[in-house]
């Protein structure tokens, strides 16, 4: 082979990198860093460290893979497939061999270091009244002088009982309704199935006798990145357990226009996405299911809230029309319809789902359900809600008036794009401090309480060691850097001589701040890159700008409160995001997280049916703003490429060191303008 190379691209870790052709694939990811597991040291036995790569144009990575860009199926697979079986698509990285360009992703069951899916449900009052109810009925015997048949007699005690009038059956009620009714001597329990619009109830499903089990129902929140789900007892709302896992897709895209982009350029990449995302979505069922020892078959509703491009392909809809101006969804409507039709058919085949309305044709399910569960349209001041993410939907507004939009912030947060970046996962730095004299760091990892320089910090992390950094590490990693003055507010980090430290080390035409270096110890080097800081400038710019945009149709300079939702958002620090400049100022008692509010909107509709006709109505009084056709986004995003703003005041924030790392200096740093401006208040507990 020469040295003839390939690039060979990681997913959903983003890592890259020019490998020898005739690599293994288990080896390329340990030159990489990749957190590909194996055990068996590379001869097929332990399938730990199988992959699935991917063909295709995806422009998001800038190449095209052929078939042939790994090596040929191998006899050591073929005896594994025999043997214990290989989902159809994966690989054993031990034995596939690089053998052109290619984009590989690593499933959650191969990785190391399992990611932390970071969607906890939030503790939270719901009033229950659910669609799906169980209804006790003793219904009429058979007489052969009254020639009726066993549905019309349920239907008939139902009525009577219930007052449920004409109900709807499917051919698999109706398969086990006569055994139901005989084995329980006429007396059964029904699944009912209510529409909050005024349709026809549905019978969902039946047991013999009086059924003393519970129903339950799964709120599920798709996002771009990651999958949660919430098993719920539907007589009490109590959440019975929760998992998540990455989203599958991320391997034909990060960001969602780049999952478009493969849909355009790939004949069937629409239809590929979407049987990843359903049997992502069916596996998560029936590992919740397994979890509690609930009963599939008590499962019978489902409540999905995500984006508009996931909400597409979701439901089996091209979603091109996403990519292109006017962003027109096929229905912004909420969708009723059996979960067997989007990968839950593993659960009860009737079992219903329903989908959350979009909002516009960026601004979707997800948004609403944050709506629903934060009820803006309720608040008698002013409150600017960011759910923060690979894409962020953002809400501003009070009873008075809602408006919304959504900004792509891309996966900077999420720890992708970042020299020593990962998603969310023990050994991953997740909080960071810096000593404004001495200039050094102090770290915590996913995994342990202890800060770095704690005594039994090593033997703490001795399993996991210290891995990279992740999105809320990589924010206070830039804000620190800011107030310490390592960092000048155009985002430029100085060098040693600039800020007196030597942990601004040379990289090569710009600097790096070193925070742990372990390569004595065949460790990692983990440090914040110039180009690090110009990702995170990135992203935050847009979701301030986005925000700005609605302050500027609201004609407001302050908003009373901030709320930080989403998996992200819960985990970033106020203080760090305001230094930032992610959100505009505002008094920082009155920034808060709300933890994963989209998922409580979906447990809210999931347990209360007045919850899906309320936001149904809401939605429609929510003003859209697009954000990718307003010039003035692009105004406010360029201003806020400076840390925290270039005009912006931020009173509630302490001074920040005037500093500049320009070869000409002179200006500070604090304002480009060369004039320094004062802040107003000292906030105890935002001094550095």
């Amino acid at each position: 082979m020469g040295d003839k190379t390939a690039l060979v691209i990681f997913t959903p870790s983003g890592k890259r990198g020019n490998i020898p052709v005739g690599t293994p694939v288990l080896s390329a990811a340990r030159q990489l860093g990749v957190d590909l597991d194996s055990v068996c040291g590379g001869r097929g036995i332990c399938s730990k460290c199988q992959v699935t790569p991917g063909f295709g144009k995806f422009p998001k990575h800038g190449v095209t893979v052929a078939k042939g860009a790994l090596s040929g199926w191998n006899a050591v697979e073929a005896r594994y497939d025999e043997k214990r079986g290989l989902k159809e698509g994966r690989r054993l990285g031990c034995q596939a061999c690089i053998q052109g360009d290619v984009v590989i992703d690593v499933p959650p069951g191969s990785q190391v270091h399992r990611q932390v899916v970071r969607k906890a449900a939030t503790r939270r009052q719901i009033t229950m009244d659910p669609a799906t109810q169980l209804r006790y009925v003793e219904v009429r015997e058979p007489d052969m002088h009254e020639p009726t048949g066993d549905l019309q007699r349920l239907c008939e005690a139902l009525k009577r009982d219930w007052d449920i009038s004409d109900p709807e059956a499917s051919p698999a009620f109706l398969a086990s309704l006569q055994h139901a009714l005989r084995d329980g001597g006429w007396k059964a329990t029904v699944a009912v199935w209510r529409d909050h619009r005024g349709g026809a109830p549905v019978l969902l499903d039946i047991w013999p006798g009086f059924f003393e089990g519970r129903l339950h129902g799964l709120a599920i929140d798709l996002g771009s990145t990651t999958i949660s789900a919430h098993l719920c007892d539907l007589r009490d709302g109590q959440v019975l357990a929760s998992s998540g896992v990455m989203n599958p897709q991320i391997r034909f895209g990060e960001d969602l226009m780049s999952r478009v982009s493969y849909a355009m350029m790939n004949p069937g990449g629409d239809a590929e996405m979407t049987r990843e995302v359903r049997e992502a979505i069916g596996q998560l069922a029936i590992e919740l299911s397994d979890e509690t020892d609930i009963p599939l078959r008590q499962i019978v509703e489902a409540v999905v809230v995500c984006n508009p491009v996931m909400h597409h392909l979701l439901l089996g809809i091209d979603p091109v029309e996403l990519g292109q101006a006017p962003f027109a969804l096929a229905t912004s409507n909420a969708v009723n319809t059996h979960a067997a039709d989007f990968g839950l058919a593993s659960i009860n085949p009737s079992a219903n789902a329903y989908v959350l309305p979009c909002i516009a044709g960026h601004v979707g399910a997800d948004c609403a359900a944050v709506a629903l569960s934060e009820e803006p349209y309720k608040s008698e001041d002013l409150i600017l809600i960011c759910d923060v993410g690979t894409n962020a939907e953002i809400l501003l507004g009070s009873k008075d008036r809602v408006l919304a939009c959504s900004s792509p912030t891309g996966p900077a947060f999420e720890g992708a794009q970042i020299s020593s970046g990962q998603r969310a996962a023990p050994g991953a730095i997740e909080r960071v401090e810096i000593d404004p004299m001495t200039k050094k760091p102090r770290f915590q990892v996913i995994g342990s309480d202890l800060w770095s320089d704690e005594a039994g910090f090593a033997e703490a992390t001795a399993v996991t060691g210290v891995t990279g950094i992740c999105g809320s590490g990589i924010i206070e990693a830039v804000a620190e850097m800011r107030m310490a003055g390592l960092l000048d507010a155009s985002g430029l980090i100085g060098s040693a001589e600039q800020t007196g430290s030597g942990l601004c080390v040379p990289d090569g035409r710009t600097h790096a701040y070193v925070i742990w270096d372990a390569r004595d110890d065949g460790g990692p080097l983990i440090a914040v890159t110039q180009g690090d800081i110009r990702a995170i400038q990135l992203a935050k710019s847009a979701l301030y700008a986005g925000a700005r945009l609605l302050m500027d149709e609201l004609e407001v300079e302050r908003v009373d409160r901030i709320a930080l939702a989403g998996a992200f958002g819960s985990h970033i620090s106020p203080r760090h995001a305001m230094v930032l400049g992610m959100i505009p100022d505002c008094d920082p008692a009155k920034v808060r997280s709300v933890g994963n509010a989209a998922g409580t909107g979906a447990r809210i509709a999931l347990c209360d049916i007045s919850a899906r006709a309320r936001i149904e109505a809401e939605v429609l009084r929510v003003q859209k703003v697009e954000t990718a056709i307003e010039p003035r986004f692009q105004e406010h995003f360029v201003a806020a490429n400076a840390i925290p703003h270039a005009s912006d005041l931020f009173p509630h924030l302490p001074e920040l060191p005037d500093v500049s790392f320009n070869a000409g200096g002179g200006r500070s740093a604090d304002s480009p303008t060369g004039r320094r401006r004062r802040r107003r208040t000292q906030d105890p507990l935002l001094r550095p």
